[in-house]
């Protein structure tokens, strides 16, 4: 006589059902983020790309002079990537030292005390609004750097950095001490007992496994830099001129963006300019993001 198999509960049959409602409830979440972030794509390159047929690509990147209201209207970006490019990298360049140095401080030498009180405090920064940032600019650094500079304009370049590094301290600070407590505990315990210091160790074993993950960091810095609008609009001065000397005003394409499209005409060449600057930030994020995705996997993976 066979014995029949006993039912199976129905604590485990609820929970196999929960877990495909989740699945499913997951799966369509990234169908609708994908398929929004496609529209949109669509939509930039749709209202971009006509600008190419009204003006030479060659007039628009190698053009110096950015005038869409004149009479004779000039669409060169390049002022304005040169005015994104100073400023982002002149940001990187203080952020980047000092969210290394504040995130070994966490990662080495913070006691758990030390570290439960400064690690959320260096992360609030990326919650402040960009516009208190920008106000920041406007009224205190400004004032900073013409007192010590004794330049003739507040609003300028090293301005726009200077405040635009705080914004991305907490990204490349975060991602680097993660990147540092990855570090096995078995590698600088090697490294103590061969007779190494403090200081060889971090040189010779932390810094070296876990410099793809700052590299990352400073990439995705990179990244919330160059798409920062409003703080760069407020702090920089909005001259698009061409010029790399961070004491004068200029002009990031994300500002040009945010100052024009309000006052544009819909469907004007101006209009399609606008979104063809969306366009140039859009390839340039991503870009960012996948070679950010490449080091990952290939840390992964070696």
């Amino acid at each position: 006589m066979r014995l029949k198999k006993p039912p199976a509960p129905r604590t485990s049959l609820s929970r196999t059902l929960v877990e495909r409602l989740a699945k499913s409830l997951f799966f369509l979440c990234s169908v609708i983020v994908i398929l929004v972030t496609l529209l949109i794509t669509l939509f930039l390159f749709r209202e971009g790309l006509p600008a190419l047929l009204h003006v030479p690509i060659w007039d628009i990147f190698a053009g110096t002079i950015w005038q869409p209201p004149a009479e004779v209207p000039k669409f060169g970006v390049l002022p304005l990537m040169v005015g994104s490019a100073v400023i982002t990298f002149t940001s990187l360049m203080f952020a980047t030292p000092l969210g290394l140095a504040v995130a070994l401080y966490l990662a080495e030498f913070s006691r758990s005390l030390e570290r439960e009180v400064l690690k959320p405090l260096v992360e609030l920064l990326a919650a402040v609004p960009s516009v208190v940032f920008g106000f920041f600019a406007l009224v205190v650094v400004s004032g900073w750097i013409h007192g010590l500079f004794g330049v003739g304009t507040r609003l300028n370049a090293l301005n726009g950095a200077v405040v635009l590094s705080l914004m991305v301290l907490p990204t490349i600070a975060s991602i680097s001490e993660d990147a540092l407590n990855s570090v096995p505990r078995d590698l600088k315990e090697a490294a103590y007992a061969l007779g190494s210091t403090r200081l060889q160790v971090l040189r010779g074993v932390v810094l070296p496994y876990a410099r793809r993950g700052i590299a990352v960091a400073v990439l995705l810095g990179f990244g919330r830099a160059i798409g920062e609008t409003m703080a760069v609009l407020m702090a920089t001065g909005n001259a698009a001129v061409m010029s790399l000397s961070l004491l004068t005003s200029m002009e990031t394409m994300t500002a040009a963006i945010a100052i024009e499209m309000g006052e544009v005409v819909f469907g004007s060449l101006h209009y399609q300019m606008l979104f063809f600057l969306g366009i140039l930030l859009f390839l340039i994020s991503s870009a960012v993001n996948i070679l950010a995705d490449h080091i990952i996997t290939r840390g992964r993976v070696a």
